[in-house]
């Protein structure tokens, strides 16, 4: 009687957690169509563009250089809409460009405030930048549907420096579209950055955080990021010796990680993975950061080609030394 009541029980304690898991599972909301959430990002951003106007501080040499107030146009008002300054030949000037990824073409506005006199970065290079951003979101009271502004980030004084290939795909687009200025340093131990790359970006949400949000940003929000661009960093993803900017075979500025299939203009070997991430860039079955590269003609030698610091060709240990040019 013990044993039939204790199966009992434990039969009535399984149907009980399965049935939980199934209503849990019902629950779980599946991720959105890409192609039909751009759309809705797009209308949002474009209604943003069309009735909000900007004031810009314009302060050389001081933290609140190329800061930007945006503001709604009121009723009547006559202020010059962001929108206004699509395809101007001079700054500000409200700038496009399209994007492939998730099988759609994303339209990314940008608004160049000043283009910046140094470097650009390529996107998966470092940035040392100041930057605010703010989600927009469409929220329905008393029947009447509006579009909200609200702030989720502010960073003046940045103390780090971002990698594009870490961030969210949107920075790694638009950065690339800037430059760096020029800094000095003061006697207070703080630095002064001018001329300086400064701009707007109007990210939709599939190139942003999408379905997963992030802290406070909902999901599914296109995102509107003011920043800065002081300084960039170059970065070496696979630490094969070769800055990832350099590694860049087409010289668009931009490295990807395509779908499997898809031919990647920047993968030497045409193995899938693109020469910034790829240790054997040559699939040579030696890696990279033991080869050199002839300057005169282009060409790779393995180590077993490469004279060490004794003479030995076949050690990668010493030939490293060799290459590091740390011979003793």
């Amino acid at each position: 009687m013990n044993k039939f009541k204790y199966y009992f029980i434990l039969l009535i304690t399984t149907l009980s957690l399965f049935s939980c898991s199934k209503d849990d599972a019902a629950e779980i909301e599946p991720p959105r169509d890409y192609a039909v959430q751009y759309a809705t990002d797009l209308k949002d951003i474009e209604e943003y563009l069309k009735t909000y106007y900007i004031t810009v501080t314009n302060n050389p040499g001081k933290s609140d250089d190329q800061d930007v107030t945006f503001t709604k146009i009121p009723d009547g008002g006559t202020q010059p809409s962001i929108w206004s300054y699509k395809d101007q030949t001079t700054f500000p000037k409200l700038l496009s460009k399209d994007v492939s990824l998730h099988d759609i073409t994303y339209k990314v506005y940008y608004l160049v405030l000043r283009e910046g006199v140094g470097e650009s970065p390529s996107n998966v290079d470092g940035v040392l930048a100041s930057y605010r951003g703010d989600y927009l979101q469409q929220v329905t009271a008393s029947n009447v549907t509006t579009l909200t502004v609200t702030q989720f980030e502010e960073v003046k004084y940045p103390q780090a420096i971002l990698s594009l290939f870490s961030t969210i795909v949107g920075w790694g687009e638009v950065f690339p579209q800037f430059k760096t200025g020029t800094y000095a340093s003061n006697a207070d131990g703080t630095v002064s950055y001018n001329d300086f790359g400064a701009g707007i970006m109007f990210l939709p949400s599939g190139l942003a955080y999408y379905s997963s949000g992030s802290a406070s940003i909902p999901s599914y929000t296109p995102l509107v990021f003011s920043f800065k661009l002081y300084e960039i960093q170059r970065l070496d993803q696979d630490v094969d010796g070769i800055p990832s900017y350099l590694e860049d075979l087409n010289g668009d500025g931009f490295m990807r990680i395509l779908a499997t299939g898809v031919v990647n203009p920047d993968d030497t070997d045409g193995d899938g993975v693109p020469n910034f991430a790829d240790v054997d860039d040559d699939g040579d079955n030696y890696i990279t950061n033991l080869e050199i590269k002839n300057p005169a003609t282009g060409l790779s030698y393995s180590f077993t080609s490469i004279p060490s610091c004794d003479g030995n060709t076949t050690d990668p240990a010493r030939i490293k030394k060799h290459l590091d040019k740390t011979c003793q």
